[in-house]
């Protein structure tokens, strides 16, 4: 409504914020909470090196644009990190997209790691966002690597 910023008011003042504080290393979640404008989300992270995403509950967007998903896992591939909304029974129990389990997790893996077409984003009978399907994008074991795990560690500064 009126009494409240709309969407690009709020990212550019998130924005505003990463650009003031270089030498953070900021994690913009949800893709940047953009993942179905990944020119934009390109645009941030070009113009902010020290910005990383995390993937969580935005493969339902990413995997509707499966080609343009791929590009920009490999031009950003040393700034994504894996992520789900997730969270353990019996507090996900409310909203089975968000269950923590083998389902969500596999349906995650499907699509970071083979090309199928046309499968659900959620392991729910309604899906949470929207019904329709979404296709694989097929990452290469380097970029998975990176994505599972990699980059967390290091920007955590763990030791794999």
């Amino acid at each position: 409504g009126k009494d409240y910023p709309g969407k690009r008011e709020l990212l550019d003042a998130r924005n505003r914020v990463f650009a003031r504080h270089p030498r953070t290393q900021f994690v913009a979640l949800h893709v940047a909470n953009h993942g179905e404008d990944l020119a934009d989300v390109r645009e941030l992270l070009d113009r902010l090196p020290h910005v990383h995403v995390e993937t969580a509950a935005r493969i339902n967007e990413l995997g509707r644009q499966p080609r343009n998903s791929r590009k920009f896992f490999d031009k950003y591939q040393d700034r994504i990190m894996f992520g789900t909304d997730a969270v353990p029974p019996p507090y996900g129990n409310v909203t089975p997209q968000q269950i923590f389990g083998d389902k969500l997790y596999q349906i995650y893996c499907r699509f970071l790691e083979t090309e199928d077409e046309y499968f659900d984003y959620a392991p729910a009978p309604t899906p949470p966002q929207g019904r329709w399907q979404i296709s694989g994008i097929g990452l290469p074991d380097t970029i998975l690597r990176k994505v599972y795990y990699e980059n967390a560690a290091r920007l955590l500064k763990i030791k794999v």
